[in-house]
């Protein structure tokens, strides 16, 4: 079957009342549309591309084509979207189906192929039109938990011709929702020394006041100068108890509209400017996201609409003035916040000022900071602010001030290792410190002669661990020397406890074998249906490599009919 694609739906537009298409695409899955993850909803890092669908706490749900089309993309990987589907439709849009267990037959098939052929369980392949045709109701996949998956549910986008995600809903998707959005603080944020709420010149919570009709007062506030604020918020549907995004807030002074988010559309190049939206400190210290109502530099989302005076109000001394908030989920459904304020001028007050770092970052320039054998580059516009930053370096650790502040950019760590024996060179990497035990974690480290150097887009606490253990290799389901014949799969458990899983290798009776690795679970399985193995006696080797090259080597033999 050949499409020629031809953007026509352009063309009309202009009979619809809405841009997008309405009763082309169906449902994905043949069960009652329920939500775990609503489209552009607050993530680590960005905004969620696509509806997460709950899939009844199982795996193995048909999922079809949501229109005819052709397979123009296929990957699967350990982490992210794990077995992810891309269907090109004749319209322009692109469908997108992720965290599969496994695909329809056919593709299956060719997918396995190519994998084979490439020896390797991770891929990305793009079929031509020809190669994977696709009919309007096709069982496509089956529904799975794999890649970065928290649970079973189909992931489904929308994309357009610019591969920018777009809300499902928009093409008569349909969810059942009649709950308000709900709203669990408010903050308000001074722009400079000058202004200032309630006597204080920083970030501070106002106490917000549920009203019997649903919507929300704050306690009347004493301000002046340019103010900003920021709410925290969330959507429940009515068939789920998830706490989701919502779909569009605007904010209003004395009447005029300020400001508008508007979660419809974005494109993957601007999805990394969440963190500037939210209050990153906040998110990182508190993990609670306030989504800012004011626009700072740095933050050029899509999503932002009729934004007046980037968002801030000006509050004159002796005024009395009303600043409103209107959140709404896709459906209509609002809830609205009233502020109270009142102008007042602060009176000016002696400041204690807290002790800065004594390096600078400017943000438009590059800056490279050294001490003994540790050296940290940031090109220029790593950050969207210049500040402080506390740089301190003690034996192998760095302090590289608090992962508090977003960067757009990785910056580039290195360490002079020359003091080191050539055996403890090959052994060491670079980790970055959390949590209270400051447990290591694992960063891409590589080397070149005397020096180790990792990429990496967070701040904090780094040092250098040397990792001398092999991975652990032990079977799950069969023990060496006997029969397996009414097993459909081999599984087997790898573990690594520091510098983690970097590859593994498996083969039977000397070929490559397919082995799925789940990270989530520390396994490995080979499924047999891949007809590799045709004789009665066999023999498994695995070669499991950690991220530092210690490796290990599990050898057994099985029987089968």
């Amino acid at each position: 079957m050949k499409y020629i694609y031809i953007i026509l739906f352009f063309s009309q537009f202009g009979f619809c009342q809405t841009p997008y298409p309405q009763d082309y695409f169906r449902n994905p899955l043949d069960v009652t549309l329920v939500l775990s993850g609503t489209f552009a909803e607050l993530r680590s890092n960005h905004f969620h591309s696509g509806l997460d669908i709950k899939t009844q706490q199982r795996t193995g749900l048909d999922v079809y084509a949501a229109a005819e089309g052709y397979v123009s993309r296929i990957k699967i990987s350990h982490f992210g979207y794990g077995k992810a589907l891309y269907i090109t439709h004749p319209n322009g849009y692109v469908t997108v189906y992720a965290h599969l267990e496994k695909f329809s037959p056919t593709i299956e098939s060719y997918i396995k192929e190519k994998q084979y052929e490439k020896e390797s369980y991770e891929i990305e392949v793009f079929p031509n039109p020809e190669e994977l045709p696709i009919q309007s109701d096709e069982i496509v996949a089956f529904s799975g938990n794999s890649g970065g998956s928290g649970g079973p549910h189909l992931h489904f986008e929308i994309r357009d011709n610019a591969e920018r995600p777009i809300n499902p809903m928009l093409f008569g998707i349909d969810i059942t929702d009649t709950k308000r959005p709900v709203i669990t603080a408010i903050y308000a944020y001074p722009k400079n020394r000058k202004s200032h709420v309630n006597e204080v010149k920083k970030r501070i919570e106002l106490r917000l006041i549920p009203n019997k009709n649903g919507d929300y007062s704050v306690e009347p506030i004493e301000a002046y100068g340019d103010i900003g604020f920021g709410v925290v918020s969330y959507d429940q549907q009515d068939l789920a108890h998830n706490k989701n995004g919502v779909s569009n807030i605007q904010t209003f002074f004395n009447g005029n509209k300020n400001f508008e988010m508007d979660f419809k559309r974005f494109s993957f190049d601007e999805t990394k400017h969440l963190n500037r939206y939210i209050d990153f400190e906040i998110y990182k210290t508190k993990k609670s996201r306030i989504q800012k109502l004011f626009v700072q530099s740095g933050n050029t989302l899509s999503m932002l609409h009729d934004v007046s005076d980037d968002g801030y109000i000006k509050v004159e001394d002796s005024t009395s003035s009303v600043y409103k908030i209107r959140i709404q989920d896709f459906k209509g459904n609002e809830s609205w916040v009233n502020i109270p304020i009142k102008g007042i001028k602060a009176k000016e007050k002696l400041e204690n000022y807290e002790l800065k770092p004594a390096y600078y970052v400017q943000a438009n320039e590059s800056l490279r900071l050294e001490d003994k054998n540790i050296s940290v580059y940031f090109a220029e516009n790593t950050f969207y602010d210049n500040f402080h930053i506390d740089f301190a370096v003690s034996s192998d650790t760095l302090t590289l001030h608090k992962d508090v502040i977003p960067l757009m950019k990785n910056c580039t760590i290195s360490y002079n290792i020359e003091n080191y024996s050539e055996e403890d060179k090959s052994k060491l990497f670079i980790a970055k410190l959390y949590g209270y035990y400051k447990r290591p974690y694992y960063v891409r480290t590589s080397r070149q002669g005397n020096y180790l150097t990792a990429r990496t887009k967070s701040l904090g606490t780094f040092t250098l661990v040397t990792d001398t253990i092999s991975p652990t290799i032990k079977p799950v389901n069969f023990q060496d020397g006997k029969w397996i014949s009414k097993s459909e799969f081999i599984k087997i458990r790898i573990d690594d406890n520091l510098s983690g899983i970097g590859n593994y290798r498996g083969t039977i009776n000397g070929k490559w074998i397919l082995m799925e690795y789940d990270y989530k679970k520390d396994t490995l399985t080979y499924n047999f249906d891949d007809s590799v193995v045709s004789d009665t006696e066999n023999n498994l080797k695995v070669i499991v490599i950690d991220n530092i090259g210690n490796s290990s080597t599990f050898e057994a033999t099985f029987f089968r009919k």
